[in-house]
């Protein structure tokens, strides 16, 4: 799992192709904002692998069990198919999947807010999960569209210190505000779960309902409560500096790549490590699933220096 050109890139790779084929059978662009590349944030990079050769195995052995991931994942009624698919999929890769819904659902089970507001509902739904955490030190916000590959964000976090305010994704600047895009999903560590919590109780920073006289979206909201309680945007990247977090699909990342690197278009395209890819359709979510958790080369083995296995119980692939 931790080796960079192992079975994850592997996997990726080939569930990218598969992606490319079935991209006429379904296809989801959901819209998007415009947002500038200059970024002035800080950088959060995973351990290389020279990192944990330092480590005993008692030490990379109590980090592997440290590290377990709250999943909040919000979904709605009008989406099902996008909810069946996660439940269905890369969700049970969560030590605790939590889904949240702005009203019930006889078919699938997710706790009701009853809340339409995006904002209002996004709140209700981290208030509800840092009250229910339990052990658990690390929170990872979701929507249904995006595919996250769990483990690889256990990699990323695995020698960070979750008492300290990590709040991170795919770190993006607006005007002065530096902000984690919330379709690539956002990582937030216990201390920064904390504090957003406290501040929530302060209508005057952090209102419920938002007084601009426009309106932001729910991750720039989150960033502007954040800031307050001295916690800001980081990006998520690889040992080598390569991004982690997507905006885009496998499939629409390698056709990116295709044209702009062509003589290298795996190292173009994204990081081996990947921890999410976003604006997935269902059936590229299931095609994910069979490249990156059950296509195996027959004969080959894979000898990472530890390996995080899903929850108890789970009827994971």
């Amino acid at each position: 799992m931790l080796s960079e050109g192992g079975s994850f890139m592997k996997g990726m790779v080939m569930g990218g192709l598969f992606c490319l084929v079935l991209s006429l059978l379904s296809s989801f662009s959901p819209g998007t904002e415009s947002r500038t590349e200059e970024h002035h944030h800080h950088h959060v990079k995973a351990p290389s692998k020279e990192d944990l050769t330092s480590l005993s195995e008692s030490q990379v052995q109590e980090l592997n069990n440290q590290v377990q991931v709250y999943c909040v994942i919000m979904v709605q009624p009008k989406n099902l198919i996008y909810w069946a698919t996660t439940a269905d999929t890369w969700s049970k890769h969560c030590d605790k999947p939590v889904f949240y819904t702005s009203e019930a659902s006889k078919a699938l089970e997710a706790v009701d807010l009853n809340e339409k507001d995006d904002w209002a509902r996004l709140r209700k739904a981290l208030k509800h999960a840092y009250e229910n955490a339990g052990d658990l030190q690390w929170f990872f916000v979701a929507q249904p569209t995006t595919f996250a590959i769990i483990e690889n964000l256990k990699y990323l976090v695995l020698t960070k210190n979750p008492s300290e305010p990590f709040y991170l994704g795919n770190a993006m600047k607006s005007g002065e505000l530096e902000y984690v895009a919330y379709d690539s999903g956002i990582v937030l560590s216990y201390e920064a779960l904390k504090r957003l919590v406290e501040v929530f109780k302060d209508e005057d920073k952090c209102p419920e309902r938002g007084r601009a006289l426009w309106k932001l979206s729910e991750d720039k909201q989150l960033a502007v409560c954040l800031k307050y309680t001295g916690v800001f945007a980081e990006n998520g990247e690889d040992a080598h500096g390569k991004g982690l977090f997507n905006s885009k699909t496998v499939d629409t990342l390698i056709k990116d790549s295709m044209g702009d690197n062509p003589a290298d278009v795996l190292d173009g395209c994204c990081s081996d490590m990947a921890v999410t890819f976003s604006g997935m359709s269902p059936n590229q979510m299931q095609v994910m699933m069979f490249g990156v958790y059950r296509l195996r080369p027959y004969g080959h083995d894979f000898h990472d220096s530890l390996a995080f296995y899903p929850p108890e119980g789970s009827d994971n692939d």
